[in-house]
């Protein structure tokens, strides 16, 4: 069924059912996967994928395109990412890898954060900051240990002058981070490794927050304002000078409270076909959003790992299990040697003890495991259908 695209001044109405699935689309989760874009083209889709330091399968930035590509070699997956002058890393959703192709889009940051000048609390001398980039310019990309060190001390916040110096001169987009060694960031100046056509590209803020802006809404399928914002991180002034000029349409979903925008495109055919059956990363950008989540899918998930674990309810590094376009329960893994343990899983209902199944059995091959063990389970009676389904 085509949804027709509304006037200007009316919201097309929308179920909840199809702002899920319009979601699920819009996000590579449903429907065959474009895997002749590979990872790249996932990456160029979301328009962010967040980095973070935990490892428990493996980063999130792997998890994410595994989630939508299906067991694609974690190698593949580094390599597509950094040193091919693809990507860069910036402040989005929260600290992302970005396609190259959105350096130009955050302008509008970039001078931001000139303007703040000092920022995170930090000062630093401009000898240090000249320093730092007459070093790169001279010997080329350097990590900040290349430097000259990234603490003063042990302590994981007492940065060193010359990493807050660098640190500075990537927010500011004199420097670029475009690849990791060992998860070490490489530094570099900008000028040398953007490309020139983007590099050269001085957008206005307005321009920039509107495209960002359709970004968001064409990454999303269907949101809410604070969805909007939330994508990377805009402020409501920002996001209500934008919208006018996104070319995002007005909607309105049964049950959501908030008024509602989606991508056009998103609106062009129903959603349909194959759901993934897969685990989310915490960080995964179809859930990073908690209201967004506990709105489509009816699913309160917390990040517990900052959490003290005599408080934890689901586990350190719960990830949703996704399976029929619905998140149907949690897994929180671990790795002992060549045995993926689920140190905890519940599920909402009996019936998706095979979706977990699958869910466990590729999630271990994809890691390199040859056997799962499963130890908390809220249901203790789905474990025999559980062990012969895993067997």
């Amino acid at each position: 069924m085509s949804l027709p695209s509304p006037a200007p001044a009316s919201a097309l109405p929308l179920s909840a059912d199809q702002a899920r699935r319009i979601a699920l689309r819009a996000q590579g989760l449903l429907g065959a996967p474009d895997r002749r874009g590979g990872v790249r083209q996932v990456l160029r889709h979301l328009g962010a994928v967040q980095l973070d330091t935990i490892s428990v399968l493996a980063r999130s930035h792997e998890l994410v395109p595994y989630a939508r590509l299906g067991a694609v070699g974690r190698k593949t997956v580094e390599q597509a990412y950094w040193g091919h002058g693809t990507t860069f890393e910036y402040w989005s959703h929260a600290a992302c890898i970005l396609p190259v192709e959105e350096w130009p889009l955050f302008a509008f940051r970039r001078r931001a954060y000139r303007a703040k000048g000092n920022l995170w609390g930090h000062q630093v001398s401009p000898e240090a900051y000249r320093e730092v980039i007459a070093r790169l310019g001279a010997e080329g990309p350097l990590t900040s240990t290349e430097l000259g060190g990234a603490k003063k001390t042990a302590e994981w916040w007492d940065w060193s002058d010359t990493k807050i110096a660098v640190e500075r001169a990537l927010a500011f987009g004199d420097v670029v981070c475009a690849e990791r060694r060992g998860w070490k960031r490489v530094y570099a100046l900008a000028e040398q490794t953007v490309p020139a056509e983007l590099f050269g590209q001085e957008l206005s803020d307005a321009e920039c927050l509107e495209r960002l802006v359709a970004q968001a809404g064409a990454a999303l399928g269907v949101a809410t304002r604070a969805d909007l914002m939330d994508y990377h991180r805009l402020k409501g002034a920002q996001l209500d000078a934008a919208l006018p000029g996104s070319g995002l349409l007005p909607v309105a979903v049964e049950g959501w409270s908030a008024p509602a925008w989606a991508d056009p495109a998103a609106l062009e055919s129903e959603p349909r076909g194959r759901h993934r059956t897969t685990l989310l990363s915490p960080f995964d950008s179809l859930v990073w959003d908690r209201a967004r989540t506990e709105r489509i899918f009816g699913m309160t998930h917390r990040l517990e790992a900052y959490t003290p674990k005599h408080k934890r309810v689901h586990g350190y590094f719960a990830m949703p299990l996704l399976a029929g376009g619905q998140l149907v329960g949690r897994v929180d893994p671990a790795r002992e040697g060549r045995t993926l343990v689920a140190r905890q899983v519940s599920l909402h209902a009996p019936r998706h003890v095979e979706a977990l199944a699958e869910a466990l059995r590729e999630a271990a091959a994809w890691v390199g495991c040859d056997s799962v063990r499963v130890e908390a389970l809220d249901d203790e009676s789905l474990r025999p259908a559980l062990a012969k389904l895993l067997a």
